[in-house]
């Protein structure tokens, strides 16, 4: 396996386990200033464990949309990714610094605008449906084979080949019915 998963990192309009409620556009500002390559990848929210990069990070209808892969280079990575192959580790949790907040009813907090820092793979995340995925379905070995061959094709960094690569992938993933996130 080549590390790539996808997911949501945080869900908008839903209450954490904290009571904060992230609103459509929280992270806009902050996405739009660091970019994916600006926010880390952890593992347990712990800063000496960092485990891969994010290649998109992007806010749509439903939350802020994460795709990853894990360095598996490093020991933890390979744990990491072995973890949730197996369907041990899936959850998703967000590190940020909120810029700006409103009270709610019921002591909840809603989040307006948030300086996102990292998200870490984790054992129990604070919002229960932030979870990643790692590719299913009858395509998905092929569109891993397709991004392992791009990348050793590619010049490393190099912006030219990811829309390929992306658009590639998503033509080869219609056909298999997206995967749902509880």
């Amino acid at each position: 396996m080549d590390g790539h998963f996808t997911g949501y990192a945080s869900l908008f309009g839903v209450a954490d386990l904290g009571n904060d409620v992230v609103s459509a556009g929280a992270f806009a500002a902050s996405l739009g200033q660091r970019g994916a390559a600006g926010v880390r990848m952890l593992f347990q929210h712990d800063p000496a464990e960092p485990i891969g990069r994010w290649l998109s990070l992007r806010e749509d209808a439903r939350g802020l949309r994460v795709e990853g892969v894990i360095n598996l280079a490093v020991q933890r990575g390979r744990e990491v990714d072995a973890l949730m192959r197996e369907g041990g580790l899936d959850g998703l949790s967000i590190g940020f610094r909120t810029l700006r907040s409103s009270p709610q009813r019921g002591g909840l907090r809603r989040l307006l605008a948030i300086d996102l820092w990292e998200i870490s793979l984790v054992t129990f995340p604070l919002l229960p449906g932030a979870r990643a995925a790692v590719p299913e379905g009858p395509a998905a070995p092929l569109a891993m084979e397709l991004r392992a061959f791009a990348r050793r094709l590619a010049p490393r960094g190099s912006p030219s080949a990811r829309p390929v690569v992306a658009r590639t992938v998503a033509a080869l993933s219609s056909s298999v019915p997206p995967k749902r996130f509880a």
